[in-house]
């Protein structure tokens, strides 16, 4: 099968230095595939020099037909048009007046073979579920989950035969996620994506695992993927069990051929100070018995270096995606204690009645734009809004930038500051539960990959003083690594507070309980 796009002896480092990609070789093939591993490991970078935004270090990379690439972190001009970053306003504009009479020349030379080009930007703007007049608008006046389907539309109108989408679900509401996965199931060329999302995971034909500097690849969409490193896992786990034993089994061996050799010794030394035999035959003896005892010293030597060379490759394969484990009974609410009781206008225009009692766990949903993440800044006191907004415990929020801890103060410190009564050897106990252990708690939050940062800015948030009993969580998945996903899921499954979570994501809010039997906040 021939591969659309192909990455040879690829390496990418920064400027500083610091390497990102080391000696990658990758073939992509037809189809739809996916790629996933942890945070930092290198999967934008891929995507960017896929689409010549990076230069290689050194190796290679080849792509057959154009590439079309859309980005994470979309840049937009507020006051830009969307015809224009579209990239269609002159055409537009030159078939109005040649429609009008115009002859010249300038006109036809734009428009080229692109007189189509308006029922080609209907079809795509209606496949992505966005309404055709909105050409004629701002950039400003779109939310941000509309500017993700303009930039894939713009991706699209270039007829790529090479797609490649980086976290392509980001902030798109359920409507416009449905859409998106239409796209990628229709897809016939080439198609690359980025994404934690497991539900377009399993709409691809095959999944990348990125780890360690290569990849592997799996059949089938992201069950078939979870069930496939499962049994890796399961087996490696075993492999790494039966190698520690063997590794026991040859330090032991080892212990009792010393124990022997001693044995040896003291009796060739007690034969050698009687004089029992002619003092050359001794010497010779003993010599030879030197001989042997080394050889067999030896070989015990290297059949233990061998298990412990078995155990250390067995132990590469066993993944290190440890849960967070965290005992929070400072965060508990009692069932039916009212924790919130809101009746306000918020300044988008949508009207919220909200009363939450004890340790409730609520999702709030609603199209991009509703205003879900003014309501969560509300209820903090970051945005003001008209109306009754009573507060009655402790509040933390996650948002979804991670942007609220001191890039130049360390982990540790992060978190002392927001519990600055709390004894230190206590701070760095509740830091290696969320895999803080040792030196890592001392590490600057600028040098930390983002899934690090992740669980940084989550301990920050459960750990301050006063606990939070009332939780609030903006998006809490976006750019989430699947290590990381499960480490949120399992460190709320110890947190006993009232919960509020803006999420497009059906299986996290499932994951998290918050699906039960209340109701979700529809904006």
């Amino acid at each position: 099968m021939s591969s659309p796009l192909r990455f040879t002896h690829l390496t990418f480092a920064w400027p500083d230095g610091s390497v990102v990609i080391d000696d990658l070789d990758l073939l992509v093939p037809p189809g739809r595939s996916g790629l996933v591993g942890d945070n930092g490991t290198g999967k934008s970078t891929v995507l960017r020099l896929a689409a010549g935004d990076l230069s290689p270090t050194s190796g290679s990379v080849r792509a057959e037909g154009r590439v079309g690439w859309l980005r994470q972190d979309l840049t937009l001009r507020a006051e830009e048009r969307v015809d224009d970053h579209l990239g269609v306003r002159r055409i537009r504009a030159a078939i109005r007046a040649i429609e009008s009479g115009s002859v010249d020349e300038t006109d036809y030379a734009t428009v080229g073979d692109d007189w189509d080009i308006e029922e080609r930007v209907a079809a795509e703007l209606d496949r992505l579920g966005l309404p055709n007049d909105i050409l004629d608008r701002r950039l400003g006046e779109l939310s941000g989950g509309e500017a993700v389907q303009l930039g894939l539309a713009r991706v699209l109108l270039q007829r790529p035969d090479v797609l490649l989408l980086d976290e392509p679900t980001n902030n798109l509401d359920t409507s416009a996620r449905e859409h998106l996965y239409g796209v990628v199931e229709t897809w016939r060329r080439t198609l690359l994506v980025v994404t934690h999302d497991r539900d377009l995971l399993e709409r691809v034909d095959r999944i990348g695992d990125l780890r360690e500097g290569s990849v592997q690849w799996y059949g089938g969409g992201y069950t078939a993927y979870a069930a496939q490193v499962e049994a890796e896992q399961e087996a490696a786990v075993q492999a790494a069990t039966t190698a520690r034993q063997d590794m026991r089994k040859q330090k032991n061996d080892l212990i009792e051929s010393q124990r022997i050799l001693s044995g040896r010794k003291r009796y060739a030394d007690k034969m050698y100070a009687t004089k029992r035999e002619p003092r050359a035959v001794m010497k010779l003896r003993k010599r030879a018995a030197q001989v042997s005892a080394g050889k067999y010293r030896q070989l015990h030597e290297d059949r233990l270096e061998s298990a412990k060379e078995r155990l250390d490759e067995a132990e590469a394969k066993v993944r290190d995606d440890r849960e967070i484990r965290v005992d929070l009974p400072a965060t508990e609410v009692p069932r039916g204690r009212e924790v919130l009781r809101a009746d306000l206008a918020l300044r988008t225009g949508a009207r919220v009645e909200l009363d939450l009692r004890g340790p409730e766990r609520i999702a709030v949903v609603g199209a991009n734009g509703s205003g879900k993440t003014t309501l969560l800044n509300t209820i903090t006191g970051a945005v003001e809004a008209e109306g009754l907004l009573e507060v009655k415990v402790p509040i933390g929020m996650l948002d979804q930038r991670l942007d609220t801890l001191d890039d130049s103060l360390t982990v540790f410190e992060n978190v002392k500051q927001r519990a600055p009564h709390a004894d230190d050897n206590e701070v760095r106990a509740r830091l290696a539960r969320f895999l803080f252990r040792g030196a890592k708690g001392d590490q600057l939050v600028g040098t930390l990959s983002g899934g690090e940062r992740f669980r940084a800015t989550l301990a920050a948030v459960l750990l301050a003083e006063p606990a939070p009993q009332l939780l609030l969580l903006d998006e809490p998945t976006n750019n989430l690594d699947f290590s990381s996903y499960d480490a949120l899921v399992s460190a709320l499954a110890s947190y006993r507070g009232a919960l509020m979570v803006v999420s497009h994501d059906q299986g996290f809010l499932e994951d998290i309980g918050a699906t039960g039997t209340r109701r979700p906040l529809r904006l």
